[in-house]
């Protein structure tokens, strides 16, 4: 059974910086998409970041370029989100997702999701 553990949460104030990091098991072997996503309060849940494993290719919502970064650490199969310069509109809880096959966007149906871990952007 697929599960994806999300973890590196928290608060912290403008400018601050976080680390998320999703640990995946049991995933299928045309798992083709590794993404983030986000939803904050009373808003439509929203992509951040996904990744292409088989190319390495990434894509970042406009909202985040420059200020996150995408990576996968192959030994411990761990998708980390880097998020820098965190403003008050990144505040949300994010998901990380996973997507047997076809294309990465993030209007496509991922098949797997974590349980989230809520960031907090506050002064």
């Amino acid at each position: 059974q697929a599960h994806l553990v999300e973890s590196g949460g928290g608060s912290v104030q403008p400018g601050g910086s976080l680390r998320l990091s999703c640990i995946p098991s049991g995933l299928p072997y045309d798992t083709n998409c590794m993404a983030w996503f986000r939803q904050a309060p009373g808003q439509e849940r929203e992509g951040v970041a996904r990744l292409k494993p088989s190319t390495g290719f990434t894509y970042y919502a406009d909202s985040v370029k420059g200020r996150f970064t995408l990576s996968r650490e192959t030994s411990q199969n761990t998708l980390t989100l880097q998020m820098n310069s965190l403003k008050p509109e990144d505040t949300a809880i994010y998901y990380c997702a996973a997507k047997r096959g076809g294309d990465c966007f993030f209007r496509s149906a991922y098949d797997y999701w974590g349980q989230g871990t809520q960031v907090t952007v506050s002064s």
